[in-house]
């Protein structure tokens, strides 16, 4: 009986081994064949933006490594959150990619419902490309630094209001929780994107905006609006001269605005490292990195793993900093 048992147990350890064995040769047959048909990047915003840009470069390096054509699909609306269900909804193959932006984990402290776990339904693969924000006035607003311009607004309490590229957006957030911690009396005012907010403040129609580095930088050079604070832990590659807000005594902005590649839960762990190998590769490619310096965007090309890491930290960051700045969810 003891004689059966031993035996037993051996077989059935060997079949484990060996269930294990072919489970690992699959996958690895799979990161091989990978990829067997097109491949799609789905970007959940509009053509035209930073993440479209950044994709669409991303897309023409990946399908010449392998030798595969490579789809940018723009599926837009409810601040990605369309577009990125569809990608955590598709087969976990590797052939259904997103490239996503900050709001992926913004959106669980901004809206009440949202279709999916940023956390688990996805495999992070790589952040790609870094992008700052920065408080800039028109040039005849009477400050020339971020003191002066906080002297200058609270002596005259409720008669400027702030621009941002979006309700609930990166800009939105730094806005309100700079304005609360510095004491100021600002309205608001939303729009649909930098383009429209950058022209109005060109104009003089509002006088103080919170665009992103990437779309106010051509403005700047041409004295068409002065920057007195960007975000981040550091200041801007393009432009150092411009404190940080926690050089000015504002700690607590310290996240940046990033564009990152995602691939559904669940997808073969060799599969997740062969993209993010032809990601990486892509973002380093001279061409590449070219072109995203050229729209001010940072390039980074991190691994799956320091990704995730980012993906935590940002996480808990934003979510205070919307806390922080009285948005609830809508």
């Amino acid at each position: 009986m003891i004689h059966r048992l031993g035996r037993l147990r051996r077989l059935c350890l060997a079949a484990f081994v060996a269930t294990l064995a072919t489970g690992a040769a699959a996958q690895g047959a799979a990161a091989t064949d990978f990829p067997k048909r097109p491949v799609r990047i789905v970007v959940p915003f509009p053509a035209g933006g930073a993440t479209d840009l950044t994709a669409r470069l991303l897309a023409g390096k990946l399908s010449e490594a392998w030798g595969q054509p490579v789809v940018v699909e723009n599926k837009a609306g409810a601040s990605g959150m369309i577009g990125t269900e569809m990608v955590a909804r598709a087969p976990a193959d590797g052939h259904t990619i997103l490239v996503g932006i900050t709001t992926h984990i913004q959106n669980p402290s901004l809206y009440a419902k949202v279709p999916f776990d940023p956390y688990k339904d996805f495999e992070p693969v790589s952040q790609v490309c870094l992008s700052y924000l920065t408080l800039v006035v028109h040039p005849d607003f009477p400050a020339r630094d971020l003191k002066e311009f906080i002297a200058y607004t609270k002596a005259n309490p409720g008669a400027y209001s702030f621009g941002s590229f979006g309700i609930a957006s990166s800009s939105h957030i730094v806005g309100e929780r700079f304005g609360r911690m510095a004491g100021l009396q600002v309205t608001h005012i939303p729009y649909k994107g930098s383009a429209p907010m950058n022209a109005d403040l060109i104009a003089g129609q509002i006088k103080v905006g919170w665009p992103d580095v990437s779309t106010a930088t051509p403005y700047i050079a041409a004295g068409k609006l002065r920057p007195l604070a960007v975000s981040g832990p550091k200041r801007a590659p393009m432009l150092p001269n411009v404190p940080t807000l926690a050089e000015s005594g504002f700690a607590g902005f310290e996240p940046l605005g990033w564009v990152g590649v995602f691939l559904p839960a669940g997808t073969p762990k060799p599969i997740v490292e062969a993209v993010a190998r032809e990601v990486i590769r892509a973002t380093n490619h001279p061409e590449v990195r070219a072109k995203l310096l050229e729209q001010t965007l940072v390039p980074v090309g991190s691994t799956p793993e320091a990704f995730a890491k980012t993906l935590r930290e940002d996480g808990a960051l934003w979510a205070r900093m919307i806390r922080d700045a009285g948005i609830t969810p809508q």
